[in-house]
């Protein structure tokens, strides 16, 4: 089992930038695929990145490519995502979760973090 606590989130001006973390504790992180999901208010969740077993990365949203770098940091057990040139559609919470396996369910999240971006 892992827990998964994001920090890093804030309020930025358009065009400005914010790296989001993920810290994970528990059974040993580099055995679980890690992702980046987001809601902003009155829609549903998207998944945003993730990052396989192995550190592929994956951009599931196709406005965040380009501009979202998502990386992991096994020797200190922490998940990053990578925002440059926000807008303010990027606006939401962003979720951290964690997965045994680079397919399938999530099967732990965190508690998520405010990314405001103003025009």
């Amino acid at each position: 089992q892992v827990q998964v606590a994001e920090s890093g989130g804030g309020l930025v001006q358009a065009g400005g930038s914010l790296r989001l973390s993920c810290a994970a504790s528990g059974r040993t992180f580099s055995s679980y695929s890690m992702g980046w999901f987001r809601q902003a208010p009155g829609k549903e969740r998207e998944a945003v990145a993730q990052v396989s077993r192995s550190g592929t990365s994956t951009y599931d949203a196709d406005s965040v490519k380009g501009r979202f770098t998502i990386f992991r940091g096994n020797a200190k057990n922490t998940l990053y995502l990578q925002m440059n040139n926000l807008k303010p559609e990027d606006t939401a919470v962003y979720y951290c979760a964690a997965r045994s396996s680079d397919s399938g369910p999530w099967d732990y999240w965190g508690q998520g973090t405010q990314v405001t971006v103003s025009s």
